[in-house]
């Protein structure tokens, strides 16, 4: 089981790692950079305000299907065709509270026209995530993980000709990035739905109401804590364009995404670990297996590698945000040194969050997730008027701290998991290297792109030296030799 589970997480990083860097650095910088930071402001401002409703295109469905696959496979066949419908159902629905509370908050026709064609986009990429879900439920690894890039694949393909071929630098709109997306998110969504449909050998959908009653049902705590997470994720840029004058609010949210994109890629690759951690978690809770050795080596292996990208970034924010950028750099790179440090946190939460997830301990965690959207609505209140984006920032920082720390605590009480001292100085051990090392650099007067590959080279390093990860264990389980 480690085995496998290890050997999917390492092919999605690797993937990712090759793609996902481009698209987001490459392209989606390129179009804030083209577009200029109000409108890309407005456009993100407006994506997020959709995000957090984007819980109604899928209710949970995805996550309720991922462990129930993982442990029932034989099901597929009769779900599919029946959550199909319900998402086409759920759409409709998306599409009339994201309108009704746009026109509720003062949305303008423009701002409307963008709502309907991010709407559109996001029921897609729900789609894709629904589709995938039963890939890796099946432990498909690696056909998960080659549609987990497909439509980012497309979309460089598509926005780079438009960027550097089809438009002038002048001539380029944010609409034109929006239709690439949907372009992109729909051929990636048929073929996935194709290879599913050849697989189960469905002949076509049908409606089955008791049975989509009976799915709703069971998706609603996974749809709970997927809206509140929805919230307390992208209230920020939200705030920050609804509680500030009208082009102050649109640079600030635009000023916000630039910090927060990069962030957002290094977080996608920590979340990529727990999509195949899901149903591993879910099989191994199932048929009773013991998940301290396996929740300990992928939590050290994220969490320390995670703090050392967040320490030393932050250290080097001024050179990374010059490197992407033309416009606000110095603001963004200031939201910067404060946003990364969210990744620390995260990265804790995709571990154990997921683990929770996987046992059904749904109320705590919406809990949890509940008292982080209170504590993340209540510090931007404070904050925004005087420090904007930078107190925006702030607030991110300490809504993923509680929802951190909760569940850590609650899945170690739960699962009896421990923590022993000497573990704890190593982890102690190895934030104090690389802190040094990050302060040794700029000592040295080196260059921000030395420092960042000098210390990416020590922190593998440290981890072996320290043994927070075990060499000869890897590649016992890469070799098959797997308990």
């Amino acid at each position: 089981m480690r085995k496998k589970l290890l050997s999917g997480i390492f092919f999605f990083l690797i993937l990712n790692l090759l793609i996902k860097p481009f698209w987001i650095l490459g392209i989606d910088v390129e179009v804030q950079n083209r577009v200029g930071s109000a409108e890309y402001g407005l456009y993100f401002a407006v994506f997020s305000f959709a995000y957090m409703f984007n819980i109604l295109l899928d209710l949970g469905v995805t996550n309720f299907n991922s462990r129930n696959i993982a442990q029932y496979s034989q099901l597929l066949r009769k779900h599919l065709p029946v959550i199909l419908n319900v998402k086409l159902l759920l759409f409709a629905l998306f599409l009339i509270v994201t309108f009704v509370v746009g026109a509720v908050i003062g949305y303008n026709s423009r701002q409307f026209f963008l709502l309907l064609w991010v709407s559109i986009n996001q029921f897609l990429n729900s789609l894709i995530l629904y589709l995938r879900s039963n890939f890796s439920a099946l432990f498909l690894f690696k056909t998960d993980s080659l549609f987990s890039v497909m439509d980012k694949i497309l979309m460089i393909i598509f926005c780079g000709a438009m960027l550097w071929g089809v438009f002038q630098k002048s001539a380029f709109r944010i609409e034109h990035f929006i239709y690439a997306q949907a372009l992109a998110y729909a051929i990636t969504a048929a073929t996935a739905l194709i290879i599913l449909v050849h697989k189960t050998k469905l002949r076509g959908l049908h409606w089955n109401l008791p049975l989509s009653i009976t799915i709703i049902k069971k998706s609603l705590p996974f749809a709970l804590l997927t809206l509140l997470m929805s919230f307390y994720s992208r209230l920020d840029p939200v705030m920050l364009e609804r509680m500030l004058p009208a082009e102050i609010g649109a640079t600030q949210s635009g000023v916000y995404a630039g910090a927060f994109r990069l962030l957002d890629a290094l977080v996608m690759l920590v979340y990529l670990v727990s999509v195949p951690l899901l149903p591993t978690y879910a099989k191994m809770i199932k048929e009773g297996q013991d998940l301290s050795q396996i929740t300990k080596l992928v939590f050290t292996l994220v969490f320390s590698l995670s703090s050392a990208v967040a320490i030393t970034l932050s250290f080097n924010s001024d050179g990374i945000i010059a490197l992407f950028y033309d416009h606000n750099t110095d603001e963004i790179s200031g939201v910067f040194k404060v946003l990364i440090f969210c990744l620390i946190p995260m990265s804790g939460i995709y571990v154990f969050g997921t683990l929770l997830t996987a046992n059904g301990n749904l109320k705590l965690l919406n809990i949890v997730a509940f008292a982080s959207l209170l504590t993340n609505f209540v510090v931007n209140l404070i904050v925004i008027p005087s420090m904007m984006s930078n107190g925006s920032a702030m607030a991110a920082l300490a809504t993923q701290m509680v929802s951190a720390v909760a569940q850590v605590f609650m899945a170690a009480k739960i699962f009896h998991l421990r923590i022993s001292v000497r573990y704890l100085l190593q982890m102690l051990g190895f934030y104090a290297i690389i802190i040094l090392s990050n302060m040794a650099g700029h000592a040295l007067g080196l260059q921000w792109w030395i420092v960042v590959l000098a210390v990416g080279v020590i922190s593998v390093a440290v981890l072996f030296v320290l043994r927070l990860a075990n060499p000869k264990e890897l590649i016992a389980i890469f070799r098959g030799n797997d308990e």
